[in-house]
């Protein structure tokens, strides 16, 4: 088996597990981490942004997790390969492709800022009162100095609440240190959970659509493995649109993923696509889309992805069936519950344990022969179980403790000495081992339970 192929074979045998970093989450450092340690815990898949940015920091945690492998091998985790790659476009308005925003300015001083609390990326952050009353005089006294008119803005030379996108190096900074309010851009992932329970309805989102000429230039120079274009019914000429422009460079890809939610008409929309876009040379993956960004809520979250994943898998579409959209840690439970896990019987049950020979190739399991040209298609039937979980809110949630310890020891350093913040190593999980394999350890709680199986009894002689 070749590290090429080892998530394809994850994909076959029905223990695909992916990341998804979150299509609208931006937050470098946040990417970074989760991709090393999800790496390092066995990971065959990352999914992030279609941001030159955040594509760089998942390809340097591979680079640093791939240099540590052996190491978490030894140390009982599941790094077996490079994980595959993979960014998200959308084709239309989608609920992953946003941000929300407000301007606190308006927010009134009771209020008892839920919106704070109930977001699960910690993008929504309030300066502290004293930091504000003193701000508020500082900035009238600026005025009077200065004598500009009221209606004109000042800038601090700290306050960024009223730009539309923070700066990195804003965002970088220990909380403690800023002197901010409202959301932070890069953390928001477009959950949407701070919309309803905002008082004063103060909230709303700004999105955004993939533009087709920006994605050929994505997939030849940043060198991503996979798409994942995500769609939702009644979308096909819009689907059609996008399609036109990455169809030319889609033999450069491993794997091509299409998200999409439940919806009337779902099962006749995903055939048209199908008709649309084969045949193709890599793997195809139809992503369940249950129940978005809602995996960490509770264990009822997960329901709509095994509900939809079973209606997808029964109309024999070519291709692979991927959950997402409320999986957590209740998920595989579910799909055993259900009958849609593949019975581990090959092998001893070890992590990576591959005895099966079989010719491996880069497509569906469903594509017939005549629709490509690869002699290596013979699997002329769909799988009737899932081949894997995407886990989103629920695996970023699981470490976050971890990562905030990580940010917190941050901080207290350069309190200590400045110069540390300018550091290539700072905030860098690796940096710290204690944590970094403690947050392994987390990662691996979630990966194992759809990896590894344990051993199944041999019959007894006669």
């Amino acid at each position: 088996m070749t590290e090429l192929y080892y998530p394809l074979h994850s994909l076959r045998e029905g223990h695909w597990f992916k990341l998804i970093c979150g299509a609208s989450f931006q937050h470098l450092p946040a990417v970074r981490n989760l991709t090393l340690a999800y790496t390092l815990a066995g990971a065959d898949c990352i999914d992030v942004a279609a941001d030159p940015a955040v594509i760089a920091a998942a390809k340097e945690a591979i680079e640093v997790a791939s240099e540590l492998g052996e190491v978490a091998q030894v140390r009982g985790f599941g790094f077996r390969s490079r994980p595959w790659l993979m960014v998200s476009l959308n084709d239309g308005e989608d609920p992953h492709f946003r941000k929300a925003e407000f301007n606190p300015e308006l927010c009134p001083a009771d209020c008892p800022r839920p919106c704070e609390k109930i977001c699960p990326a910690q993008a929504i952050v309030f300066q502290k009162a004293s930091d504000h009353t003193e701000r508020k005089k500082e900035k009238k006294g600026a005025q009077e100095g200065s004598r500009i008119p009221k209606s004109q803005p000042q800038i601090g030379s700290r306050q960024i609440a009223h730009r539309e996108t923070p700066l990195i190096s804003d965002i970088q900074q220990p909380k403690s240190d800023q002197h901010f309010s409202g959301v932070i851009d890069q953390q928001c992932y477009g959950c949407g959970r701070c919309l309803p329970v905002c008082p004063s309805e103060l909230i709303y989102t700004r999105s955004y659509v993939s533009a087709p000429e920006a994605i050929a230039p994505l997939i030849l120079r940043s060198g991503v493995d996979a798409l994942e274009i995500h769609t939702q019914v009644g979308h096909f000429a819009d689907f059609q649109r996008l399609w036109n422009a990455i169809a030319p460079w889609v033999e450069k890809l491993k794997l091509l993923a299409i998200s999409c939610p439940d919806d009337d008409g779902l099962i006749e929309y995903l055939w048209s696509l199908y008709e649309l876009i084969k045949p193709l040379p890599c793997a195809l993956v139809w992503q369940t889309d249950g129940r978005p960004m809602s995996g960490d809520i509770g264990a009822g979250a997960t329901r709509a992805a095994v509900k939809l994943s079973d209606k997808v898998i029964a109309a024999g579409l070519p291709g692979y069936v991927q959950l997402a959209g409320g999986t957590n840690n209740h998920t595989v439970a579910k799909l055993k519950a259900a009958g849609l896990l593949k019975e581990w019987g090959m092998g001893n049950g070890e992590w990576g344990d591959i005895t099966e020979k079989i010719p491996f190739s880069p497509v569906s399991p469903c594509f017939k022969a005549d629709t490509v040209s690869s002699p290596l298609v013979t699997a002329p039937h769909c799988q009737p179980y899932v081949a894997g979980i995407a886990y989103g809110s629920y695996a970023r949630v699981l470490l976050s403790p971890i990562l905030d310890k990580l940010e917190e020891l941050n901080g207290e350093d350069v309190e200590r000495n400045l110069v540390l913040h300018q550091s290539p190593a700072f905030g860098h999980l690796e940096a710290l081992p204690e944590l970094l394999w403690q947050a392994v350890a987390s990662a691996h709680s979630l990966v194992s339970q759809l990896k590894f199986r344990k051993k199944l009894p041999q019959p007894l002689p006669n």
